[in-house]
């Protein structure tokens, strides 16, 4: 692949394809796993190895800021987008049938859309999802065939990317949220299901059984350890949800992400070289990645998750309204959002206050009877004392145990 050109801007125009499978838990744990890599004393075999294809990759930014020598010199911490597309890769794409079957429209929606933020001292990661049917203003972009695609007031967040590619995608979560986008990634389909073959599966609950023909995924209730296919269907399903929505499956996809942090910040991952090498591999490979997120780049960023406990990942999703005009959208809830995003801007322990209803993708498991809680000892450095996020702002932290909520009886 290192005779490949640097790809421009990826530009295209608004398409339907394959609804998205929840790439959240691979770009996290890709995410997670590429940047530990630099605390096993290899750092070298990602550059020598993966800088030609992570330079192939790449796409600029409009408005990156300007970059400090060391991550630690961002003031406030820094931001990471981390975006999923629906993208039918050869190799991949026997195992989706007819879904894979229209060459012209695959990969073209950025169905899942996170915003990583990580915050300085003390280091606190917070993941935020954004809903991929939300209506959104969207700034003036440009496809890869040099379209415009005007500036819009309403436009669902997902064809951000078929605008103007993960620029675009940038901008229009910039814009959005008042914070600047440091560092962008967007990740196709095979990566899920080699992320979780490559660690050996990640552990996830059912509270009820999940029955999803759609995805062809038949689980009973317990606890199961999933990965490969089993576990691609398991962050795509919303049928098998109870509710049947995107925000049900944003939910599900936070308790699959919070277990797959857990793992992935063991010994039993952290210890096996092989392991993160192979991780970083598909990091790379399936990425498409921002030109200021080279090797060397993303080493610092590992460096700075290295000791950050579970305790102290937080995933939320971004707040909504259902849209009045159209029951299948979902609208911005910006006093919410403002008040989450002046949280994490004070780094302190985040209190979910949010209570789940019975129509939602998880319930607590067993033992847990509260929404997710902040640790009761504010970490030294910090800012004393939790803050209690807006009723409308759902999420959970990495420590928390749920349950996904499945239709089945």
């Amino acid at each position: 692949m290192g005779s490949r050109r640097r790809k421009p801007i990826q530009r295209h125009g608004p398409q339907r394809t394959p609804r998205a499978f929840g790439q959240l838990m691979s770009l996290a744990g890709i995410a997670v796993a590429v940047l530990l890599v630099s605390t096993m004393g290899v750092a070298a075999f990602v550059v020598t190895h993966l800088a030609g294809t992570a330079a192939a990759n790449s796409v600029a930014l409009d408005d990156p800021g300007e970059l400090p020598p060391d991550i630690g010199a961002y003031e406030g911490g820094f931001n990471v987008l981390l975006t999923g597309l629906d993208k039918c890769e050869k190799d991949v794409a026997h195992l989706f049938g007819k879904r894979c079957s229209d060459k012209e429209q695959s990969g073209k929606l950025n169905d899942v859309n996170l915003l990583v933020h990580v915050s300085n001292d003390p280091r606190r990661v917070t993941v935020v999802s954004f809903p991929r049917d939300m209506m959104v203003a969207q700034p003036e972009c440009t496809d890869e065939n040099g379209t415009v695609h005007g500036k819009t007031s309403r436009a669902a967040m997902n064809q951000a990317y078929g605008r103007g590619g993960l620029n675009c995608v940038a901008r229009t979560v910039a814009e959005l949220s008042g914070q600047k986008v440091t560092f962008a990634a967007s990740l196709t389909f095979g990566g899920v299901i080699e992320i979780t073959n490559a660690i050996g599966g990640v552990e996830v609950c059912l509270a009820k059984p999940i029955d999803d023909p759609n995805t062809n995924l038949h689980l009973t209730a317990g606890t199961h350890s999933l990965k490969g296919l089993d576990a691609l269907n398991f962050l795509r399903t919303r049928h098998g949800l109870v509710g049947g929505s995107d925000l049900s499956r944003i939910g599900n996809q936070q308790q699959y992400m919070s277990s797959l942090v857990r793992k992935v910040t063991s010994a039993e991952v952290l210890g096996n070289v092989g392991t993160l090498l192979h991780l970083a591999q598909i990091g790379v490979q399936r990425s498409e990645l921002s030109d200021n997120l080279n090797p060397m780049r993303i080493a610092q960023v590992g460096l700075a998750l290295k000791d950050v406990p579970p305790s102290d990942y937080v995933f939320l999703q971004y707040p909504v309204f259902d849209d009045p005009s159209n029951k299948s959208r979902v609208i911005p809830d910006e006093v919410s959002a403002e008040a989450m995003w002046t949280a994490i801007a004070e780094n302190r322990p985040l209190q979910v206050t949010h209570q789940r209803g019975a129509q939602e993708g998880v319930v607590d498991a067993p033992g847990q009877t509260t929404a997710p809680t902040a640790p009761a000892t504010p970490t030294p450095g910090a800012t004393d004392g939790a803050v209690d996020l807006p009723p409308n702002v759902k999420g959970q932290n990495a420590d928390a145990r749920t349950c996904s909520n499945g239709n089945g009886r």
